[in-house]
């Protein structure tokens, strides 16, 4: 299976519909590929909390419709990265879009893990609240969005529903960049699980972004990793690969905590 991250950079001085029709040309290019993933908030800037209510959209607005589309120009399952989703009967919500390569939307994730610490997202947000993954023909995808690589229960919860694959877009910060790998290591062991954590480069709204996006193993082998600037980071793996290591090293059929047990 092959998979392509792209890392861009929000370029401030760049129009949304510019850079929506960049991006599409971006993903259109990586016909071939089998999997497609986008930074979170690419079209505001995750860190450009003031634009959030004048950008937001509804899930079937522009960016939905331009994305859909270059899924199925090239070919590809797409996570579009996730966008400013207004919701007209609640509040906005940092929603992740998925597109099989037909063009169809296969999902929809609200962030369920809001930054911020009652600042920002935190407060200028709604909390999604559910789990959600996607078959593909190769692997099942478990979706989650940058400050929810902190929560481990989230990923339990998606293996629990079945997730091999898992897809994290995010706006991460350079300052905070060795946690950004630390974690997604850690995800990547503790589930057994592929992980693929796309970053951007550049700044948002003045902060520096860690870039680094990164492909880990089950194992917790880093099998590809950007540098900090604009790039396309394209790996093959095999997803095989997940159901093999817990054949091998059956870590999870030894929990204990937090997993239903047959009584009687």
């Amino acid at each position: 299976m092959r998979a392509s991250l792209l890392q861009i950079a929000v370029d401030e001085g760049e129009s949304i519909d510019s850079r929506r029709e960049r991006v599409a040309s971006l993903v259109r290019e990586q016909a071939g590929a089998d999997l497609v993933v986008l930074p979170e908030l690419w079209t505001t800037g995750a860190f450009a909390f003031e634009s959030f209510g004048a950008e937001a959209e509804p899930l079937e607005g522009p960016t939905y419709d331009v994305m859909a589309k270059a899924a199925s120009d090239a070919g590809v399952w797409l996570h579009a990265g996730s966008i400013p989703e207004r919701d007209p009967e609640g509040p906005l919500y940092n929603t992740s879009l998925v597109f099989s390569p037909d063009g169809e939307l296969a999902a929809a994730y609200r962030k369920i893990h809001r930054f911020g610490f009652d600042k920002g997202e935190a407060v200028l947000m709604g909390a999604g609240a559910e789990l959600v993954t996607v078959r593909l023909p190769e692997t099942v995808v478990g979706l989650a969005t940058c400050y929810d690589l902190r929560f481990p229960e989230l990923f339990r919860g998606l293996v629990d529903a079945g997730a091999e694959t898992l897809v994290i877009p995010a706006g991460w910060p350079e300052r905070r960049r060795a946690h950004w790998t630390l974690l997604a290591r850690a995800r990547a062991v503790e589930n057994q699980a592929f992980v693929l954590a796309c970053g951007t480069a550049g700044a948002h709204a003045g902060v520096p972004q860690a870039g680094h996006s990164i492909v880990v193993d089950p194992w917790g082998e880093v099998l590809a990793e950007a540098g900090a600037g604009e790039e396309v980071l394209s790996v093959e793996f095999d997803p095989a690969k997940v159901g093999a290591t817990r054949g091998q090293f059956p870590v999870l059929r030894d929990r204990v905590l937090g997993v239903e047990r047959p009584r009687g």
